[in-house]
């Protein structure tokens, strides 16, 4: 033979034992991932920051971010359906990546533009763009190995290494320049993550030529008749098999997802993140979000390596077995969130340590390594070659439904907030609030300026700490430290369909609430977002709005929801535990004679019989 028939060529060769093309697509999901998790660090940050504070976000409360949050991080993952079909039955899968990719890069481009409409406009880019790339670029990684590769796991764990530098990156970068710069420079610098993502997917093409193909095409290695073959009896029971791990899927992140949504949140208001740095007082609640990506960094070989050796010792470690015992781990993480509750409960208006949240991203971040890559290498080796990405897309579905989930039980830890409304003077507000160097944005020069001032003359959001209980069953709330009346201050907004007033003096009822055992509120004065809007209304310290929830109600809401996480979790791990044997005889000994293949032939793809 000649030279030019037995080199290797570019898609054949291998990087520290796995194929060059992992990497490639590793740097692609990398920069993706940061785009997107750059992104979700914010988005209910954003949502939730008031419209009227300096770097004004959509103003929404905690309780309707969540349920924006939920929806989103669905329909992202849902999109993987409609992204897997047009890669199985027209583009392919490489080809539905790069459309994709396009996508996203338009979509998170928009959202640095600073407008309502250009937020709206971005997400739903975003969840095209994810829908068409997310499924099919897993799927190719899988194609990469020969069926019973022993290296496929750990090949997805080293690409899901790739997805959690991304997040590391973004989660630090991105959190930081929305901090220091304005929300919509954080925007734009996670569009900058998928623009160099996109631009490495299109640089190592000769690395992909034989993976990600359409069935058919004279670059697949697949008879297109495979594609019009009907499913047989083994290919049918693994399909069963798959569905059934999707309800783990389901059930993990909906747990698992409540790091965007609540402990964000959470971690915002009631984690004390003081660092006592001059440049950087406290850490930004986003920057938390780079706890679980950096764990991964950390312990993501240790734990694929772990797996491998515990197969060839031929001890159990099926996929579901593996899935099974990292929702167990997971959830466990919850007990720290619930030691943070009890923490930040113990005291008036009290914070819990950062150490907690760092002890429950560990459990979640190790939980995480052992359902999530397996979960995806999973698929590619049960999944019928016609409906590869279909099912990769009905994965990521699953995935979305537990976004979703994650969201309502977000929703379900937030209180419904007691209205009311500012009813006196901005002159008595004096009595209750401080002078302080306040940055406000300049009307007419849209810049930003710094004036010693009260805040309610710059039109800027005021909290009053306060006492709150039953006198003679009339409401009273003193101002916190020195327990001076401020009933005077504002009134319910009561109408006939609710009466907040009513509902507080029951609840108060029911708990005992006196004066000598009084709960805590922090009243939040904002002014309308539509008359601050109005230059002319600038500082007359009308049209403040009220709201406010019980503290101690609040505490014990979240500490219901973390202990809830914790008690679901690791019941619905154990019961896969116990049908284990008989979930593992429908895969039909699909990892049973695994072992390393290293063969320098053409491209591979997936699972076929």
């Amino acid at each position: 033979m000649s030279n030019s028939t037995t080199a290797i060529q570019p898609h054949q060769r291998e990087l520290w034992g796995h194929p060059i093309g992992l990497y490639v697509l590793f740097f692609t999901e990398m920069w993706e991932r940061f785009s997107y998790y750059g992104m979700r660090g914010l988005l209910t940050l954003y949502i939730a920051t008031s419209a009227t504070a300096v770097d004004p976000g959509l103003g929404w409360t905690g309780k309707d971010a969540l349920w924006l949050y939920g929806w989103y991080t669905m329909l992202v993952y849902v999109a993987a359906i409609p992204g897997g079909i047009i890669a199985d039955k027209w583009l392919g899968q490489k080809r539905t990546v790069m459309l994709g990719g396009f996508l996203l890069v338009l979509g998170h481009l928009t959202l640095a533009i600073d407008a309502e409409w250009a937020f709206f406009t971005g997400l739903v880019l975003i969840i095209l763009g994810v829908g068409g790339l997310k499924p099919n670029i897993s799927t190719m990684v899988g194609g990469l190995y020969k069926q019973g590769d022993i290296r496929r796991d750990s090949g997805f764990t080293i690409f899901y290494i790739g997805i959690n530098i991304g997040a590391f990156l973004a989660s630090i970068t991105v959190g930081l320049v929305a901090y220091y710069y304005g929300w919509h420079y954080g925007f734009g610098l996670a569009g900058i993550g998928m623009i160099l993502g996109q631009a490495v997917y299109l640089w190592g093409q000769k690395f992909l030529i034989h993976v990600g193909n359409f069935i058919g095409d004279k670059t697949s290695n697949v008879d297109s008749d495979v594609a019009k073959r009907p499913l047989n009896k083994i290919e049918k029971d693994r399909v069963i098999v798959l569905l059934l791990s999707f309800l783990i899927v389901i059930v993990f992140w909906g747990a698992f997802e409540q790091a965007g949504g609540l402990m964000n949140l959470y971690t915002d208001v009631k984690v004390d993140r003081t660092i006592g740095l001059s440049w950087l007082p406290e850490i930004p609640a986003a920057v938390f979000q780079s706890l679980n990506a950096g764990y991964i960094i950390i312990f993501g070989t240790l734990i694929g390596g772990f797996w491998i050796w515990r197969k060839k010792k031929g001890k159990e470690s099926s996929s579901i077995f593996k899935m099974a015992l990292g929702t167990i781990i997971m959830g466990l993480g919850y007990v720290f969130m619930m030691f943070a509750s009890n923490e930040a409960s113990s005291v008036e208006f009290g914070k819990a340590a950062m150490i907690w949240v760092f002890l429950a991203y560990l459990l979640h971040t190790i939980g995480e390594l052992c359902t999530s890559p397996v979960s995806l290498s999973f698929i590619t080796k049960l999944a019928p070659l016609k409906y590869a990405s279909i099912m990769m897309g009905v994965y990521f579905a699953a995935t979305g439904f537990g976004n979703k989930l994650a969201g309502s039980i977000g929703e379900t830890s937030q209180l419904e907030p007691y209205e009311a409304k500012m009813i006196v003077a901005k002159q008595e507000i004096y009595n209750f609030t401080s002078k302080d160097s306040l940055e406000y944005k300049d009307r007419e020069t849209k810049k930003i300026k710094k004036s010693f001032d009260y805040p309610i003359e710059k039109d800027r959001n005021f909290s009053i700490k306060a006492d709150v209980y039953l006198e003679n069953d009339k409401l009273v709330f003193n101002e916190y430290k020195n327990k001076t009346n401020i009933n005077h201050l504002f009134e319910f907004n009561d109408n006939d369909e609710k009466s907040f007033a009513e509902d507080l003096i029951v609840y108060l009822n029911e708990n005992e609430v006196t004066k000598s055992n009084p709960f805590h509120t922090t009243l939040l004065f904002e002014k309308n977002k539509e008359k601050a809007k109005l230059f002319e209304n600038e500082g007359d310290g009308k049209d403040y709005e009220v709201s406010f929830v019980i503290e101690e109600e609040q505490n014990e809401q979240e500490y219901s929801t973390f202990k809830m996480l914790v008690i679901f979790t690791v019941a619905f791990g154990l019961l896969l535990l116990l049908f284990l044997k008989k979930l593992k005889k429908l895969t039909h000994g699909a990892e049973d004679d695994e072992h390393e293949i290293h063969d320098e032939a053409e491209g591979f793809e997936l699972a076929d019989n």
